[in-house]
């Protein structure tokens, strides 16, 4: 539980948060983690020296701390759980993503941003014979069978999307 206070919280920036725990955490040096981040290092010591002021001020006095957005551009591939709806995304490229990172469910699926423009779209269609159904939200295609064929089902567009 946390305290109770008058105090207004203290807002930590995400880049404040990354160098806090890059430097600290990590125990990587200033260099490589403004490499980490992609800025300079003088960037890179101006965030974390803000960072440092804001706990500080926070740890004395108190208050809260609340973590917010800030310049942030995640460079991994995003994945949507059909059970909560939550979208996540995944920078530890040498892992495997086996559930939700907010319900732990292992009904996900990789999700790309812009697929209603690249062509797939909310109906599920037989490879085999082409039998066209409507795509229920929750479930993914591939676990729907056509009512003809009994094949797997695929979302409509998906194939032309993953040979690009």
């Amino acid at each position: 539980m946390g305290i109770l206070t008058k105090n207004p919280p203290v807002v930590l920036n995400y880049e404040e948060y990354e160098a806090i725990r890059l430097n600290d955490f990590e125990l990587f040096g200033q260099a490589e983690a403004s490499q980490i981040m992609g800025v300079s290092r003088p960037t890179y010591t101006r965030i974390y020296e803000s960072a440092r002021r804001k706990v500080a001020l926070a740890f004395v006095k108190g208050q809260p701390i609340v973590f917010e957005g800030g310049k942030v551009y995640f460079d991994s591939e995003w994945y949507r759980c059909n059970e909560c709806g939550c979208y996540f995304n995944h920078p530890q490229k040498e892992t495997e993503v086996i559930s939700c990172a907010l319900c732990n469910s292992k009904n996900i699926e990789h999700y790309m941003k812009g697929d209603e423009e690249c062509g797939i779209e909310d109906i599920c269609v037989c490879p085999q014979c082409g039998r066209e159904i409507s795509h229920v939200n929750g479930t993914p295609c591939r676990k729907e069978l056509c009512p003809d064929c009994k094949c797997s089902m695929i979302r409509k567009g998906y194939l032309i999307n993953s040979n690009q």
